[in-house]
């Protein structure tokens, strides 16, 4: 895939009347994702759509299978089907969804995929147009020409909504669900995605000089827009997305001038222009700045001829925003993730880590990590060497860290997966299985978010929970673990939610403790 020197920036801000941020946002101008979501739903809902629509759209699009149309198509698809499973088993998430709008770059143009009333703006040339619909009464008047761009801002039924991910079951290809198109990205253009705490308070006139005005530098024209919004009255949570192609630069504008004295106005104009120009550099020459520099994502290689040896040497190296890829072989612990910073297997489960030399260290650790990621790794928690005959290791160990783990392979740990503290995890597609203890153990008041997960063969339980641990389990598969039922939800509760292949009732469980038969 071929990409243009692109600059982007983005942020979220809660605005000036809401408590919480039910906004999310992903930018990656290394693989060309941009991504802006909105929760609906109010509270802890609203956050939890918009956190599961990222995590699942940013998981099907990083796999470069398919067209970006069908990937843009699936990747909500998913996210919508998991928002509607997971309001399914909390009272309190009952009606939880979310709108977005997400981007992929490809050869010089864009696919947009879009659901609902956050926007996709264009601008080139001295021009913003919007890209995107609205699917909302007030929006299709808008797009109609029945309505203003002023009027609909200040319509009172602006925030209703016709479609959404997460409130209803839908198939990738479902007429009336997702908007797909693809556009030209050119060079000098810069493309603006917002949720409608942006566009419902400052007019597109206004956000395309903001950006023209701080072209070249995307984390001023995010800032200045974000406070724009919040001055005129910050009714809502407010997400800006601006990615700027590598020419994009303030169009010139002259105005004409009356045909006698043209030529004698613009000599004039010409030299004014100078001396100010002049005069505005030695006078702010004490305030003189570099200009902005732009750092790009990096993939740091392991093994397989790569630049680094071990994962440990890479993982220091890496900053915020890179990759530590990689390659098939055995490698060994402690492993320690970094805020920010996603480690991948470059072959599915095939890059093997094997417990540490010190018994008392895991395979994998977190500790107070935001960001991180890990992708399809194999891990082995049992000893080796001399210490063959010791105690296995724990697998993974997430301490108040908000990490996620995708597509792993835990085994033969004492403890799979150990989740402490406060922080919400998230873990999707992994397999744990044949550990002493538990596969998964939730400590503290958590909330972390378990999603078809497979949990077999472990000794104490396939997920257990203690201390005030509310997992979200949805579409889980257990089979053969010890006690099947973690602190918080019932059986029933779980059961129409996952899979439970050799179901154990309470009565069941109570009995074969105290060594009787039911």
């Amino acid at each position: 895939m071929v990409k243009t020197a692109l600059k982007c920036a983005a942020a979220s801000d809660l605005g000036v009347v809401r408590s919480n941020n039910e906004d999310g946002f992903w930018c990656d101008p290394d693989r060309g994702i941009f991504l802006v979501v909105d929760g609906i739903g109010g509270q802890a809902a609203g956050e939890k759509a918009a956190e599961i629509a990222l995590a699942r759209i940013r998981a099907r699009v990083e796999r470069q299978t398919g067209t970006a149309e069908q990937r843009v198509r699936e990747a909500i698809a998913v996210a919508n089907n998991e928002i509607f499973q997971a309001a399914q088993t909390r009272p309190d998430w009952a009606g939880m969804a979310c709108v977005l709008t997400l981007v992929l770059l490809e050869n010089g143009s864009a696919v947009v995929g879009h659901v609902g009333d956050s926007r996709l703006y264009k601008i080139r040339h001295g021009k913003i147009a919007k890209l995107t619909h609205d699917h909302s009464p007030v929006g299709e008047r808008e797009d109609g020409g029945e309505l203003s761009e002023i009027e609909a801002m200040h319509h009172p039924r602006r925030n209703e909504v016709f479609r959404d991910v997460g409130s209803e079951p839908h198939e990738p290809d479902d007429p009336d669900f997702i908007e797909v198109r693809r556009i030209p990205f050119e060079p000098d253009s810069a493309l603006l995605l917002c949720s409608d705490g942006l566009s419902d308070q400052v007019a597109s006139k206004d956000i395309r000089l903001t950006v023209e005005g701080h072209a070249g530098n995307p984390e001023a024209a995010v800032a200045a827009l974000i406070e724009a919004a919040n001055l005129a009255g910050g009714k809502d949570n407010v997400t800006v997305l601006i990615v700027e192609g590598e020419q994009f630069f303030v169009p010139l504008v002259v105005e004409e001038q009356p045909a006698r004295g043209v030529w004698m106005g613009r000599v004039a104009m010409f030299f004014l222009g100078l001396f100010l120009a002049a005069a505005a550099a030695w006078f702010s020459r004490g305030f003189w700045q570099p200009p902005p520099v732009t750092i790009a994502p990096r993939v740091l290689a392991v093994g397989g001829g790569g630049q680094f040896a071990t994962i440990q040497a890479a993982l220091a190296e890496a900053r915020s925003g890179d990759t530590v890829e990689v390659a098939a072989g055995e490698y060994s612990g402690p492993v320690r993730l970094k805020s920010g910073v996603t480690l991948r297997s470059r072959e599915p489960r095939q890059a093997l880590l094997r417990a540490p030399l010190d018994p008392s260290d895991p395979v994998i650790l977190a500790q107070a990590v935001r960001g991180a990621r890990m992708i399809a790794f194999h891990i082995n928690g049992a000893p080796t060497g001399e210490s063959a005959d010791a105690a296995p290791h724990e697998g993974i160990v997430l301490v108040d860290s908000q990490v996620e783990l995708n597509d792993m392979e835990v085994e033969k740990a004492s403890i799979g997966v150990d989740i402490r503290g406060a922080a919400s995890p998230i873990l999707l597609g992994n397999a744990v299985h044949d550990c002493t203890g538990e596969g998964i153990l939730i400590s503290g008041p958590s909330e972390p978010r378990l999603s078809h997960n497979a949990l077999l063969r472990n000794g104490k339980a396939g997920i257990a929970g203690r201390d005030g641990a509310h997992p979200m389990l949805v579409g889980n598969i257990f089979e053969n673990n010890g006690v099947d039922l973690p602190q918080g939800p019932t059986m029933e509760e779980l059961r129409a939610t996952n899979f439970f292949l050799d179901v154990k009732s309470p009565r069941d469980t109570k009995s074969r403790r105290e060594g009787r038969k039911p």
